[in-house]
């Protein structure tokens, strides 16, 4: 696991990729928060817009990350290869995944300069500014172990990035609908949605069913993973 892990870090790390993507978010998120999400005209040393617009970025964000993973070593040939070798399938999934995972906190340490320039405008209280980041990096966790099983099913990186981004967005939009229909229904959609588990976190507020939740959406897709490799090597 820890080969795969500091194979698939080192490709990331000699290309530009993490880079740009970094810089990317990081610069919009900027961008959204001081200036299209009126921080200025609040004048309020909060960070709630910040986080309430992380899950539509992740939508784009994750996919765009998770797509390469088991795609370009199938468009690249080294997919047989990888399955012959004496590991066990859950290694090497859960390698390429703490490897993506690590380059998505990569991107997130990228934006600290936004709470600290925050923090110097005004009083701001740090609370909620870490239970939001706890929350950000278990959301694009669990969004992240589903684009990675994902990727497993297609050779081609760009429907890997689609059917994720397709996958993420109803997951994001059904905590929206949960606010509005209500009733049964509502309640349903909430206990499904990842954004209804990651808002209370995003308000700071740390609850152990949310990250059970959290964690618990990772290993099932993470074992959806780890199944459909597996059957690869038979095939």
């Amino acid at each position: 696991m820890l080969s795969v892990y500091r194979k698939e870090m080192r490709s990331y790390l000699v290309g530009p990729i993490p880079y740009v993507l970094a810089i990317i978010f990081s610069a919009y998120m900027a961008w959204w928060f001081f200036f299209l999400g009126d921080f200025f005209l609040y004048r309020e040393a909060r960070m709630e817009n910040f986080f309430g617009v992380l899950p539509w970025v992740f939508i784009f964000l994750v996919p765009a990350i998770s797509m390469r993973l088991w795609s370009e070593e199938a468009r690249g040939g080294t997919l047989e290869v990888l399955l012959t070798l004496p590991v066990k399938s859950w290694k090497i999934v859960l390698g390429k995944f703490l490897a993506a995972w690590t380059l998505l906190l990569f991107c997130l340490v990228a934006t600290l300069a936004i709470p600290i320039t925050v923090s110097n405008l005004g009083d701001l209280d740090w609370g909620p500014v870490i239970g939001g980041y706890l929350g950000a990096l278990l959301l694009g966790g669990a969004l992240l172990a589903m684009g990675v099983w994902v990727s497993a099913l297609t050779a081609h990186q760009i429907v890997a990035f689609l059917v994720a981004g397709v996958f993420s967005f109803v997951l994001v939009v059904l905590g929206f609908v949960a606010a509005r229909v209500g009733g049964d229904l509502g309640t349903a959609c909430a206990q499904i949605s990842v954004a209804s588990r990651y808002d209370s976190l995003g308000r700071g507020v740390v609850d152990l069913r949310d990250i059970l939740y959290f964690v618990s959406f990772m290993g099932f897709f993470l074992y959806l993973n780890a199944v459909t490799v597996e059957n690869g090597r038979y095939r």
